[in-house]
C-alpha cells in the first residue's frame, strides 16, 4: 500500500493511492496516517476495506508529511562506501546516529526556508523507515517485524552549522525548520521486495548531482533498526533515515554548489515516489 497524508498543513487527511494513481480518502477507516494507527492495527484494517467503494479526491491537493506526529526522528551519518570516501572519512565501525528534530518535518514539495544566518545549504537524498512496533532491545530474528515500511527523504543540512559551529554534534545544522520534507508516500513493507537494491537520484535545477543506489549501504536496514534498539526505545511512527549516496555541495571539489534562494531540488527513490522543494528566503 502507498499511504498518504494530503491537505493543508496541520489538517492533513489519511488516504492511500489507487492502482489508478489517485488519493482515495481513508478518513472513515483511520484517523491519520502516524503512530498510533500503526499501535492500533490501522494497516490491517486498510487491508480489510473494500478501498474500490472510495472515490477519488478531486484535484491536486497538497502532500503533507506522509507520517503524522513523529515522536523520534533518527538519522544516520555516512552510511554509504561511496559517500564517506567522497567526504574523505573513514567507514565507520559503528552506525553514526544522530537526531532531526520533528519540527524540522514538513511535506514533499514544501518550499525550503533558508535559515538565518545560513552561508552552506545542502541536499541528502535519503531512504527512510518507518518503525511499525515498540523496538526496544530486538534480536536480529525479530527485527524485519519492526518495520512497517519505507519513504524517500531529503536530509536537508547546513553545514556551516553542522561543522563550523556544532559545538561537537551534528544536530544543529540538521534540525532547521523545513530540513525534513518526507514522503510523497509511506509504502507498507510487503511492497519494496529488497529495500538494499533501490536506485535514487537527486537534482538541482535539472543538474544531476547524486546518483546512488542503497545497495552502497554500509549498514543496512534491519542492522539499523536492530543497532539502534539496543540504545533506545523506538515507538510505532518513529522514523529512521538511512544516509545518503555521493554527490552532496560538501563534497564537491575544487568549489561546493551550495543552494541557492530559487533553486529547485528534485528527488527520487525507486518505488518510493518523487519530490520536488524551492529553496526561498528567510523568515524575517
Amino acid at each position: 500500500m502507498k499511504l498518504v497524508r494530503y491537505g493543508a498543513p496541520g489538517k492533513e487527511k489519511p488516504g492511500i493511492i489507487g492502482e489508478d494513481g489517485k488519493i482515495r480518502d481513508l478518513s472513515r477507516i483511520v484517523k491519520d496516517i502516524d503512530g498510533e494507527m500503526l499501535a492500533s492495527g490501522g494497516l490491517a484494517k486498510i487491508k480489510k476495506a473494500n478501498l474500490s467503494r472510495l472515490k477519488p479526491v478531486a484535484g491536486r491537493p497538497r502532500l503533507g508529511p506522509c507520517i503524522g506526529r513523529v515522536q523520534n526522528f533518527i538519522a544516520i551519518g555516512l552510511n554509504y562506501s561511496d559517500h564517506a570516501a567522497e567526504a574523505g572519512m573513514p567507514i565507520p565501525k559503528e552506525p553514526i546516529i544522530f537526531t532531526k528534530t520533528s519540527t524540522s518535518i514538513c511535506g514533499p514539495n514544501d518550499d525550503t526556508i533558508t535559515p538565518r544566518e545560513s552561508t552552506k545549504l545542502d541536499y541528502e537524498i535519503e531512504l527512510g523507515i518507518v518503525i511499525g512496533k515498540r523496538a526496544r532491545y530486538l534480536t536480529k530474528e525479530n527485527t524485519r517485524a519492526a518495520i512497517a515500511g519505507y519513504f524517500l527523504a531529503n536530509d536537508v543540512s547546513e553545514r556551516s552549522f553542522q561543522i563550523e559551529r556544532s559545538g561537537g554534534q551534528w544536530d544543529k545544522g540538521k534540525g532547521c525548520e523545513t530540513f525534513g520534507p518526507i514522503g510523497p508516500w509511506f509504502v507498507t513493507r510487503d511492497e519494496i521486495k529488497d529495500p538494499q537494491n533501490l536506485d535514487m537520484w537527486l537534482d538541482v535545477n535539472g543538474e544531476r548531482r547524486q546518483s546512488g543506489n542503497t545497495k552502497t549501504m554500509i549498514f543496512n536496514c534491519e542492522h539499523l533498526v536492530w543497532y539502534c534498539s539496543q540504545f533506545f526505545v523506538m515507538e510505532p511512527g518513529d522514523i529512521i533515515i538511512t544516509g545518503t549516496p555521493p554527490g552532496v555541495a560538501l563534497g564537491m571539489k575544487p568549489t561546493p554548489k551550495f543552494l541557492q534562494v530559487g533553486d529547485v531540488v528534485t528527488l527520487g527513490i525507486e518505488g518510493l515516489g518523487q519530490q520536488k522543494q524551492k529553496v526561498v528566503a528567510a523568515r524575517k
